[in-house]
């Protein structure tokens, strides 16, 4: 195993004190298939091997690379707080899959359900001492009860389906703060005012405290409020900016400000204190159009799954992090639907700094109205719980457009009311109530249940004349619908934006398809359709169906599927391990052309010079 410390970076950026220390690296590890580990004593005896966290076992990276069912696994190492700490020991987890329980010193500290959500535990009066050792058992049923999104179920790798990932997959991390604390600080951008609402949850209430929020540019403070907090464990205040500081986030020029959140006490001192940044956008909905800053900015998505052939849904790096957006930028795209898993938030962190557009999702993928074993996840109370979290701790990122809870979730035509439809219902209303300043869509594709802000289809054609029939019925308000003789079944279309949120998914491989044919091993290579059978039928058969979409006066954007292969899906744009497939520059071309949708607004043309040009395919920004 490497010596150098792995994910050092600090995981949230937007939230940052002056106290915390990474705890990744070398950690003692044991698999416990049985799942008997609490019953032989492992909260306390040794454990036989060595992992290298954050990197999930059943990967190259974290010097295990079991890949069976791994039904439960335990990690321990000691702990040494540093010195000028004080206070409250906060241990912070980025993602742990997905029944996690945490000992401290042998006293169990918490627990935690959910592999994509983070979660804190106050360690309190355990992490008085000087030293403590941390034990962390990860359970992983790897049934169809829990939220998986595209981790394999069967033993091999198959279809849309991939290698799983268990145990703690995301990094660990200490944090020092004072006994009344921030919890977090939602960030809601209201760009018609020149104004931001900073909304804080405290620990705890306390005598003369307030809660200060300063913004500031260009390292200069340019507005600053304050409001009591002693009254209320939430205290919210605005912060309006002096009008020759107002500056939209936009792709074009992704401004941030930087912003200072404080914890004051009666006295005027601060006692707490945390550094974060924010973006001043909106978006909103007039008739069929989808606008950012009141104007109509065409989307050009690309999926992104978030894996890596050595690290699984771990970036290696932050760096790659990076590069994964600045490759999205450089075939044309100018943001990604983050597809069926919770990033990581330092991925948000480079996508607010480059202006690259992003819609959010959870990992549900395979949820069918029905249940029983047949369905690849069950719908379930945790589902709501975990995407609260999430909800929680993303929701000041401005490059977030929007959301979309679940995905092709298959609910058929029937008489009673399924328990889908009680999860759909639920996570839709959550989604709004947490965060009303964003478009929600309940499903992405196939069914939506609820009158959703922005309608959606997925479809697969790989013939552009077939696409362009099948999407022709958009501009009489009949689009394409995910609808069957034997299901889903929808709500009808009432007049939302709309946008086809996966399509393409070419086949190509150019290691095996020059000579393709029928019949071969989908676990070794698979793709939507036949596979093309050269670059050049590649770029027509692309360039035909996203020119169906810039084409369409109604139509907000698309998203192409996908970024990179993933393992035996080979139908990116990238390969999987980020080497280029095709002729990068010319798919940029085809996308750069002017949509139409970007030089008209419900039918009527927009002013000039309001109209938004295709990126530039340059990440923007001090990335850092």
């Amino acid at each position: 195993m490497s010596d150098a410390l792995p994910r050092p970076e600090h995981p949230r950026p937007q939230f940052v004190r002056d106290r915390w220390l990474i705890l990744n690296g070398e950690w003692d590890f044991e698999i416990d298939q049985g799942d008997s580990g609490l019953q032989r004593g492992l909260v306390e005896a040794p454990l036989s091997g060595r992992i290298l966290v954050p990197f999930a076992p059943e990967s190259a990276a974290s010097g295990i690379g079991d890949t069976d069912y791994l039904q439960a696994v335990w990690y321990r190492r000691t702990v040494r707080v540093p010195d000028d700490w004080f206070g409250v020991v906060l241990l912070h987890f980025g993602a742990v899959d997905y029944d996690t329980t945490v000992w401290v010193d042998g006293v169990e500290a918490g627990r935690h359900r959910g592999g994509f959500s983070s979660f804190t535990l106050d360690l309190g009066p355990l992490a008085a001492g000087s030293e403590f050792i941390l034990t962390v058992r990860a359970r992983d049923l790897h049934d169809n009860t829990q939220a998986r999104g595209k981790q394999a179920r069967q033993f091999l790798n198959n279809g849309c389906y991939y290698t799983r990932t268990t145990g703690i997959w995301q990094t660990v991390w200490l944090e020092s703060v004072p006994p009344v604390h921030l919890r977090r600080v939602a960030t809601t951008p209201r760009f018609a005012d020149g104004a931001f609402t900073f909304r804080a949850a405290v620990s705890r209430n306390a005598p003369g405290h307030s809660f200060r929020a300063t913004v500031l540019s260009g390292g200069r403070p340019i507005a600053s409020a304050e409001t009591r907090a002693d009254l209320d464990l939430s205290p919210a205040l605005d912060v309006r900016l002096p009008e020759d500081a107002v500056r939209a986030w936009s792709p074009e020029d992704p401004h941030l400000y930087d912003v200072v959140f404080e914890l004051v006490d009666a006295a005027g001192e601060t006692v707490d204190e945390v550094t974060s940044y924010a973006g001043l956008r909106s978006v909103s909905i007039d008739g069929q159009a989808l606008l950012l800053n009141g104007e109509p900015v065409f989307q050009r998505l690309v999926l992104d799954q978030g894996w890596w052939p050595d690290t699984l849904m771990t970036a290696p790096s932050d760096e790659a992090l990076r590069e994964d957006i600045q490759l999205a930028l450089s075939a044309g795209f100018n943001g990604a639907r983050l597809h069926q898993k919770v990033f990581e938030e330092r991925y948000l962190y480079h996508a607010d700094r480059a202006g690259f557009l992003v819609w959010g999702e959870f990992g549900d993928w395979g949820v069918n109205g029905l249940g029983g074993t047949g369905a690849n996840q069950q719908p379930t109370a945790s589902h709501v719980g975990e995407w609260l979290e999430v909800l929680e701790r993303d929701i000041s990122h401005p490059a977030i457009l929007g959301w979309c809870p679940l995905n092709e979730t298959a609910q058929l035509r029937h008489d009673r009311t399924t328990a889908l439809d009680d999860v759909t219902h639920a996570m839709f209303l959550a989604t709004k109530l947490a965060d009303p300043s964003r478009p929600v869509i309940d499903a992405s594709g196939y069914s939506h249940r609820e009158r959703t802000d922005v309608y959606d289809s997925h479809s697969y054609l790989q013939d552009p004349a077939e696409f362009a029939e099948q999407q022709r019925g958009l501009a009489d308000g009949m689009p394409y619908v995910n609808v069957g003789e034997d299901g889903p079944w929808s709500l009808p279309y009432a007049g939302q934006p709309y946008f086809v949120s996966e399509f393409g998914g070419i086949w190509w491989n150019p290691a095996r398809s020059r000579d393709a044919g029928a019949g071969d091993d989908l676990l070794d290579s698979w793709g939507y359709g036949d596979r093309v059978r050269n670059l050049d039928e590649f770029y027509a058969r692309f360039e035909g169906l996203i020119g169906v979409l810039l084409d369409d006066p109604r139509m907000f954007g698309y998203c192409y599927t996908q970024l990179t292969d993933v393992f035996q899906e080979e139908n990116g744009i990238y390969a999987f391990d980020r080497t280029v497939k095709l002729d990068v520059e010319r798919i940029r071309r085809a996308q750069q052309r002017p949509a139409a949708y970007e030089s008209t607004r419900d039918g009527a043309p927009v002013p000039a010079g309001t109209a938004h040009s295709a990126p530039s395919g340059e990440l923007r920004g001090p990335v850092g």
